[in-house]
Order: structure tokens, then sequence, then C-alpha cells
């Protein structure tokens, strides 16, 4: 496996497999890897001749600098799960190195983009595409693949290939989570030593809440879900979405859509760490 910092020697070694025809997967990702990550890194290489795996922490994306200095990182030991994985390629810029000026471009594919986390952290999914499009001009892949944990992130850069006018798969793959339920995420790491006792209930309502869906309206499947995560000391509920799993759009009946999710954001313990989870309520099958 090599690693390269440089666009140009990345895409210098990719020449001759884009002329050979040869199918690569590129896996997205900001470092701090995980289990989650190593079931993308895997997928893709079991689908393609050739694997790439970016590892950069955009900063385009955080609309909270704090936010950003705070994001854990730790390229040694990514290098290695990403090696164990299989993977041929690491991609690791300096901020430099991907923008070299200022990226002025503005993506928006409203409403996809201006509910939920894009209601809550302006520019984010700007900042998404930005370095997206980017990696996706760089490489040049067959696939990209992205964790279904970010789920309103995988809708948004469907939006972005469309709009690009670009031959690229994008593959969904499912959340990895721990046993307790919790969602493998690299805020894990900044959790405290008590906290990650904590975070699982948050799975435990939203899976309590689809067995209750059944009999319940939307409403009340949302107000309970709510109230049970705020009723754990240290959890609190920024949002809680019961959306077309589509268009993202609320919905207000069961009846409104065949493809139902729940999205939620919830902040955990004193820093506090914001932590994104969802379920499927309806799915098309």
């Amino acid at each position: 496996m090599k690693v390269f910092q440089k666009i140009a020697d990345l895409q210098n070694v990719l020449f001759e497999a884009h002329k050979e025809g040869k199918q690569i997967g590129l896996v997205p990702t900001m470092g701090a890897l995980h289990a989650g990550h190593a079931s993308l890194v895997k997928r893709s290489v079991a689908e393609n001749d050739i694997t790439v795996v970016s590892v950069f922490v955009n900063p385009t994306q955080f609309n909270d600098k704090n936010d950003l200095k705070s994001y854990p990182r730790d390229l040694e030991s990514d290098c290695k799960l990403i090696e164990d994985c299989g993977a041929d390629y690491v991609f690791a810029p300096e901020v430099e190195e991907m923008y070299p000026t200022p990226d002025t471009r503005h993506f928006d594919f409203p409403p996809v983009t201006s509910v939920m986390e894009g209601a809550h952290r302006p520019g984010h999914f700007n900042g998404v595409c930005q370095v997206v499009s980017r990696l996706f001009y760089i490489v040049r892949p067959t696939r990209a693949y992205f964790g279904e944990k970010d789920w309103q992130q995988i809708a948004v850069i469907k939006c972005l290939v469309k709009y690009l006018g670009i031959d690229i798969q994008i593959v969904e793959c499912e959340i990895v989570r721990e046993k307790d339920g919790l969602a493998r995420s690299s805020r894990n790491t900044l959790l405290s030593e008590e906290e990650p006792a904590i975070a699982p209930h948050i799975y435990k309502a939203l899976k309590s809440s689809v067995t209750y869906s059944k009999k319940h309206t939307v409403e009340e499947t949302h107000d309970k879900v709510v109230k049970d995560i705020n009723a754990v000391e240290c959890l609190e509920v920024e949002y809680f979405s019961i959306v077309d799993g589509d268009t993202l759009q609320d919905v207000g009946s069961w009846d409104d859509s065949e493809y139902i999710v729940g999205c939620i954001t919830v902040y955990c313990g004193k820093t506090p760490i914001r932590l994104i989870d969802h379920i499927k309520y309806k799915e098309n099958k």
C-alpha cells in the first residue's frame, strides 16, 4: 500500500488503471477510522480492481472552529487499518493541497440540503460537496462508498453526482454498531469514560419506537423518542425528524410514503459530543 499527499502523484499511479479500464473504488473519510470505515474499505476491495481511501479533515464543512480543532486525528493508525483491509492507496493531503485557493463554489440542493443537518449546521453540506467533488475529479472512481450512519449526506452526494453529470455509482453501506447498539463513529473517541455507557440509549429508544409506531401516529412516535432520550441524564435531542427516505421531507402519516426513516442528532455528555443515528420505519422491498 502506498500513501500519497500530492494530487499529481496519486493521479500518476491511477493513469494506467484508467487507461486499462480498471474499476476504481473510492472511500472518502476524515480519518479516526474504526470498524465502520473498515467495512466500507473491505467492500470496495471486494468490488473493484483498485481501492483508494482518502483521509482528510475537511475544514470547509465545519461551521464550528472548535469542532474542527477537536476532531480526532491519527494518520498512522488509520493507515494500518486501511492496509489491513487490503486497500491499494491512501490519499492524505494537506489543506493547502486540496485548497490552493479558497473554494468559492456554492452547492445547494433544497430541500435535501436545507433540512435536519442542513438547518442546524449552516454551510456544512456545501463544504461536503466541495471536498467530495474535488475527490471525484482527482480519483475519477467507478464507485464511491459511504456509510448509512450519515443518512442525509448520502442523499446530498447523490444530488451532487446528478448535478455534476458524472458517472459514479454511490454505494450505501450499512451502519456498523457496537454490541450495545451504539453506531460506530469517529466522534465516539471523544466521549469520556462514563459516556459510552450512556450513548447506547439513543439507539435503544429508536429501536423500541419501531414496535411502538405500529399502533401510534407519527407525531406520537416522534414525541416518545424525544421524551425517552431526554429522560436519560447527559443526553439531549437536538432534532428528531421522521421523513420520507428519498426526499427527506417530514411525513405526517405512516401512509404518506413507502419509505420512512427517523433521523436524529443527540448531544451526549458534558462537553457535549454530537452523535447522529437513524432508524427505518418503512422500507421499499
